[in-house]
């Protein structure tokens, strides 16, 4: 048995109650879209109170409407992502069980469906009031990448989205069958890679760290475009990476989903997470260079 890292005694709710028959629980998990959407609202807030950050000194909004486009934020991020989670990854089943595409509770969150949502909500709202598109991107982009960071550690705490097997000394032994049972890899329980934290370190502390680095010290809003470009191509190429660490979705390996056994075979090839990662790379870097233009 090679060195491995057990996984820690972490429970996934922060606390339970239960009251006249009913039970409630805060898990962390909700707990990290709470906390990153509110980090997201006051640092866009901050950035709008700075118009020399800005072209021609000038935001694209003011920061009670910030607070008014969170709404609509929260709202496209829930929707876009549970069905991109349905959408992408197990479409079948969710055909056959329409009723259970509403339990959002049950867990099923895809980022890039969220992005999705968001990228609609957010341009619904900044037409209607007529506002700068680019730089409105551009202030939402820079406030992703903590909600990110948190909801990764979120995913490590769930012991949900873990990685391949590997033999690496900081591999975790994360608890259950499916992720002990590697045949043919290991006898008995197997390590895998912490790919949640993988995760987090690149899309939540690397290109988080970037980000404000361009906005507060290179001056990057004041060409709109790049700091939405730069998120996109940095998030796609750090998930991109990743995901040949990351265990792939069970039902990419089965008739489950056509398209993606054709494309991945026994763990190997493009995975859903680097096919939907490719267009957000080419349209990061088309932004990137359509601002420095």
């Amino acid at each position: 048995m090679y060195a491995a890292i057990p996984f820690p005694e972490i429970r996934p709710e922060l606390f339970s109650v239960e009251l006249f028959g009913f039970s409630f629980a805060l898990r962390w998990y909700a707990l990290a879209y709470i906390a990153g959407l509110l980090i997201a609202w006051r640092t866009a807030v901050a950035a709008v109170r700075r118009p020399a950050l800005w072209p021609a000194d000038t935001p694209p909004m003011k920061p009670a409407q910030v607070e008014d486009l969170l709404t609509w934020l929260i709202i496209g991020v829930i929707l876009g992502g549970r069905l991109g989670f349905v959408l992408f990854y197990q479409p079948s089943f969710y055909l056959q069980n329409p009723g259970e595409i509403l339990k959002i509770w049950q867990g099923g969150m895809a980022f890039h469906g969220g992005l999705i949502g968001v990228v609609v909500a957010a341009w619904i709202y900044v037409v209607r009031n007529n506002l700068s598109v680019v730089s409105s991107a551009d202030m939402i982009a820079h406030t992703v990448p903590p909600g990110l960071l948190l909801g990764r550690l979120a995913n490590f705490v769930n012991a949900e989205l873990w990685g391949r097997p590997t033999d690496a000394p900081w591999g975790v032994v994360f608890p259950g069958f499916a992720a002990q049972n590697c045949p043919g890899i290991a006898e008995g329980m197997c390590a895998r890679h912490p790919s949640q934290l993988y995760e987090a370190g690149l899309e939540g502390l690397l290109l988080g760290a970037l980000l404000l680095w361009l906005v507060y010290r290179r001056g990057a809003l004041k060409k709109p475009g790049l700091i939405t470009g730069t998120f996109f191509a940095g998030y796609g190429l750090a998930r991109f990476i990743v995901e040949f660490f990351r265990q792939p979705d069970a039902q990419f390996v089965a008739p489950d989903n056509p398209l993606g056994l054709a494309l991945q075979v026994n763990g190997y090839g493009l995975t859903m997470g680097q096919i939907l990662s490719l267009p957000m790379i080419g349209l990061g870097l088309w932004l990137i260079l359509r601002a420095r233009r």
